[in-house]
């Protein structure tokens, strides 16, 4: 019998390595006579590996190369302290810290000599958001919140995980530009309608804005973000690529099939404060809810002049909430120049919003909620500490979905499911198992950002002040946040 096969075998053999000497040739011929390479005309084949290396190096060095404090955008303890959470494992580590106390920005907490015994620890208190200006006020609960990630951008796995999670935790989970979908409210968790440039989701059949579309989802949300830009790409609009445009993402955007999704980048109808005032009441006394704003800070002109106008019509124009994100955010597909250069890191940014807001004497009308690649608890603390009331994180909660950081997110091909409509990568995101880490993640965040408020002698996290952090400004010396933005006076 082996004297049958083997010449079989030896024949098959010959043939695949004829064709694959073939194979070599032909590449070798296109690629010397190619104009558009110059690496591969005068190295043949091999230059291939230059390539070859530089596109796959990105996700080597994040596992064999790259320290655990030094890669972009987000570093392995990060993420590791993420993924440890979500799966409730504790943030327990031993023989101490690798995070840098000696680097610029690094913040300290100011622990109390005597800090708060639990028998005299207190729950964090929930706020209510449009108390007096609407008629279905919204109670929120969490410290962290689910920042805007849209049905398209994420998988319907995703977005079920996240909705299922979000219940079960109790924070809000925030539709992102995308339209409010089914999977946004299978798991009965508390939404926020995002209300992008384009509209979707509650825009007639030429793009604008409808009465009728916004009142029927009203029956389904808690309340409404007009977004006016975004961390990742202030100034411009979203983007999601023709392959994720699939039928039943495009009926609920209203817009073509397997076309880009291009978002403008500003709303057709509202060019300036005034605008945007009226539309926040007309949309407010339409639909009953709290109406928020989202914005990335380029300067103080937008802040002051918004409070400068509420002042001067009233207090019923003021938005409920304003979402300041921070020109660091970037779950969205985004030009690099703007993702790179574009938008006040949120460190600068919030400190100077909640100063308008407090000279303005409006910081109790309007909720502040904190955006930009914040996704700790000592992240949430410092930014209570700062004067926000809440925290939006969309990376953060999808590394408790799973989310390896393979850089992929504006692609179809995202390696965990996530963001990605392939059903074969889709299978990998097993919502079941998935939702449950989504629900640890935030209730774990909030657990340890009122343990941080316990050990600098504070009864729950909302006594967060200034003063409670210390933020290194060079080598063996740092400065009280209250120091370094000094509370201001109220000039109203």
């Amino acid at each position: 019998m082996s004297n049958v096969i083997n010449p079989v075998v030896y024949s098959i053999s010959t043939i695949l390595g004829l064709v694959f000497i073939g194979a070599i040739v032909a590449l070798f011929i296109h690629d010397i006579i190619q104009k558009e390479h110059s690496i591969l005309r005068n190295y043949p084949v091999i230059g291939r590996l230059r390539f070859l290396f530089e596109l796959q190096g990105k996700y080597f060095r994040q596992y064999w190369f790259a320290g655990d404090r030094e890669e972009q955008p987000f570093d392995r303890a990060t993420r590791a302290w993420v993924y440890k959470n979500a799966k409730n494992k504790g943030g327990i580590i031993g023989f101490g810290s690798t995070y840098d106390l000696r680097e610029p920005g690094a913040s300290i907490f100011v622990n109390a000599a005597f800090p708060i015994q639990e028998e005299d620890q207190l729950p964090t208190p929930s706020l209510l958001i449009g108390e007096g200006y609407c008629q279905y006020p919204f109670e929120a609960k969490s410290i962290i919140n689910i920042s805007g990630m849209s049905y398209g951008a994420i998988s319907a796995a995703a977005v079920r995980a996240l909705s299922l999670g979000a219940a079960k935790a109790g924070c809000w989970l925030n539709t992102g530009e995308g339209g409010l979908s089914p999977y946004h409210k299978e798991g009965g968790c508390d939404v926020i309608m995002q209300i992008g440039t384009a509209k979707y989701g509650v825009r007639d059949e030429n793009g604008n804005f409808s009465s009728a579309r916004a009142k029927e989802v009203a029956q389904f949300v808690k309340a409404f973000e007009i977004k006016l830009s975004q961390g990742a790409k202030p100034g411009k609009g979203g983007l999601l690529l023709a392959p994720k445009v699939t039928p039943e993402v495009a009926a609920i955007r209203g817009i073509p099939v397997f076309q880009d999704s291009i978002s403008p980048n500003r709303h057709h109808d509202i060019g300036s404060i005034e605008e945007l005032l009226d539309k926040i009441a007309y949309i407010r006394d339409l639909t009953g809810r709290p109406v928020g704003v989202k914005s990335v800070i380029g300067g103080w002109h937008f802040i002051n002049e918004l409070c400068d106008a509420i002042h001067r019509r009233g207090l019923e124009y003021a938005p409920d909430f304003l979402t300041i994100d921070g020109g660091e955010g970037g779950s969205g597909a985004a030009p690099q120049t703007l993702m790179d250069y574009a938008g006040l890191p949120i460190a600068e940014a919030l400190p100077r919003v909640v100063d308008t807001l407090i000279e303005s004497d409006l910081k109790k009308r309007i909720r502040v909620i904190a955006a930009g690649k914040l996704v700790t608890s000592a992240h949430g603390a410092w930014a209570l500490s700062i004067g926000a009331d809440f925290v939006n994180t969309a990376r953060g909660f999808m590394f408790a979905l799973g989310c390896i950081q393979a850089l992929r997110c504006h692609l179809n091909t995202c390696p965990t499911g996530i963001t990605t409509h392939d059903p074969w990568l889709q299978r990998g995101l097993v919502v079941e198992q998935k939702y449950l880490r989504v629900a640890n993640y935030a209730i774990n965040v909030n657990k340890e950002i009122a343990m941080l408020a316990h050990s600098c002698g504070l009864k729950h996290a909302r006594e967060f002040r200034r003063e409670h952090v210390r933020i290194v400004q060079t080598p063996g010396k740092s400065a009280a946040l209250n120091m370094l933005y000094p509370y201001p006076e109220v000039k109203r």
